[in-house]
């Protein structure tokens, strides 16, 4: 594993007296594989925070959410999760494609906790978890490079009210997005999502599909 603290690091640790605090929160906190606690917290998230490198160097921060148990620790020293439907830019599976380091930030705002992964990760589209994760189009598996909690009393408590209807889950149909009936993007969309609009009652402007989100119907 590669030292964890850079000389940019290093340098604001010293300006503010906080390299030896630093160095012992370090030894106790970050670990190479998942404990047995992490795990728990990990296989029952219904959402968490990828960050991804593009090929021009900025990182990519993405939500990712599902059904809840929809990552999955695989072994001690591997997650994977599913990559669903999006809106066609495949941003950060395109950025792992090219630059296989991720991040990951777990949380739970209700107790409040949170989990920080830092791992290599990658995309085999014969993955034979593909076919348990109802929905993917893709499974990402991540090689844990360093694993740790982080103090959470800086979260903020909200209260979780229901899961997405558009997670995917065994047994339960799916109803197709609304920003798939936007005017202006008919021609683009892919044939199997050509028949959308009319399925929703027809097109509608940006306009109208920004209404929609503000009430939270997007």
């Amino acid at each position: 594993m590669s030292e964890l603290f850079g000389a940019q690091h290093r340098a604001l640790q010293t300006e503010f007296d906080t390299g030896n605090m630093a160095d012992m929160v370090k030894t106790i906190i970050v670990q190479q594989e998942i404990p047995d606690e992490h795990k728990a917290f990990i296989d029952t998230r219904d959402m968490f925070f990828l960050t991804t490198i593009d090929h021009r160097g900025y990182p990519t921060c993405s939500y990712k959410g599902g059904a809840p148990g929809f990552v999955r620790v695989v072994d001690s020293k591997t997650i994977a999760f599913p990559s669903y439907d999006g809106n066609g830019m495949f941003l950060s599976m395109g950025n792992i494609n090219a630059n296989d380091k991720v991040g990951l930030l777990f949380i739970d705002f209700e107790t409040p906790h949170r989990v920080r992964v830092h791992g290599t990760a990658s995309i085999d589209r014969a993955d034979p978890l593909l076919a348990e994760f109802v929905g993917a189009e893709l499974v990402v598996r991540v090689a844990i490079t360093e694993i740790f909690i982080n103090c959470p009393r800086y979260i903020h408590r909200y209260r979780r009210v229901m899961t997405s209807k558009y997670a995917p889950q065994a047994g339960c149909e799916v109803p197709p997005p609304q920003w798939k009936r936007i005017d202006a993007l008919q021609d683009a969309l892919p044939d199997r999502d050509k028949d959308i609009a009319e399925s929703l009652g027809g097109t509608i402007t940006p306009d109208e599909y920004g209404a929609l989100v503000m009430k939270g119907e997007g």
